[in-house]
C-alpha cells in the first residue's frame, strides 16, 4: 500500500482524487487547506503529495517550498492553471511532476507510478516513524534527529531493511566493518548498546523491534 498526501482547499476535489486513487492501492491522507498539509507532512512520511496550487492564505508554490526544505517527497502540482510559466514556476521550486484539472484518471495514475518507480528502493524505510534515509545519512523519529556513528547507521539499516534474518556478531563485522577487520564481537555489542541508548531517548520503542537471540546475534523483528 502506497501512502499518498493531498492538498487541495476544496472538499470535493480531495474526496475526488482519495475515489480515484484508492482502487489503485494508495492509502490516501486529506488535508484540507496548506497549513493541514504541511503539519501532516511533519508528523507523518508519505510515498507521494499531490498538491493544488491555488488555495487561499498560502498557495501550492510557497507549501512546496515548505516541504522541501524537510522532504524529498515526490511531489505533483495539480492545478486548473496551464501556463508555461506556472510550470516553469512549480518545477524550479522542487516539484516533481504537473497535471491539469480536468485531468484523465489514468494519466494521472500513469504518472504517479512513474515517479514511484524512480524513487530509490531501499534507500529510505520506515518503520512506525522511524525513518532511516540512506540518501541523507539520518536517522530520524518523528522528525526528531538521532545523531549516531556512521557504524552504528549502517548496522541498524542493515538490519531494519532485512527484517526477520539473524545475523551473527562476525556477519555484522564482515558487513559493516569489513571483512579484514580486526574488530571483536564485543565492540558489536558496545555498538548495539550505545544506538539502542540514543533510539530510546527519543521515544521509539526500540526494544519491541531489535531483538537480541541469544548465543547468536541480533535480528529485526517484522511487525
Amino acid at each position: 500500500m502506497k501512502k499518498a498526501l493531498l492538498i487541495d482547499d476544496e472538499e470535493r476535489m480531495l474526496e475526488l482524487l482519495a475515489l480515484y486513487l484508492e482502487p489503485y492501492q494508495y492509502d490516501c491522507r486529506k488535508a484540507l487547506g496548506p497549513k493541514e498539509g504541511l503539519q501532516y507532512i511533519e508528523e507523518e512520511r508519505f510515498d507521494i503529495v499531490l498538491l493544488d496550487i491555488m488555495m487561499p492564505d498560502m498557495d501550492g508554490w510557497d507549501v512546496c517550498r515548505e516541504i522541501r526544505q524537510h522532504s524529498d517527497v515526490p511531489i505533483i502540482m495539480v492545478t486548473a492553471r496551464e501556463q508555461k510559466t506556472d510550470i516553469v514556476k512549480g518545477l524550479r521550486l522542487g516539484a516533481d511532476d504537473y497535471i491539469t484539472k480536468p485531468f484523465n484518471e489514468k494519466e494521472l495514475i500513469a504518472r504517479m507510478d512513474a515517479l514511484l518507480r524512480r524513487a530509490k528502493p531501499g534507500n529510505h524505510v520506515e518503520v512506525d516513524g522511524l525513518l532511516w534515509d540512506k540518501d541523507r545519512f539520518e536517522l530520524s523519529y518523528k522528525n526528531q534527529y538521532i545523531k549516531l556513528t556512521p557504524k552504528e547507521f549502517s548496522l541498524i539499516g542493515l538490519l531494519i531493511q532485512n527484517p526477520g534474518r539473524v545475523y551473527s556478531r562476525d556477519q555484522l563485522i564482515d558487513l559493516v566493518w569489513g571483512m579484514h577487520s580486526e574488530t571483536e564481537g564485543r565492540t558489536v555489542d558496545s555498538h548495539v548498546r550505545n544506538m539502542r541508548e540514543k533510539i530510546r531517548e527519543v521515544g521509539f520503542p526500540i526494544d519491541d523491534y531489535f531483538h537480541t537471540v541469544w548465543g547468536v546475534g541480533y535480528k529485526w523483528i517484522k511487525k
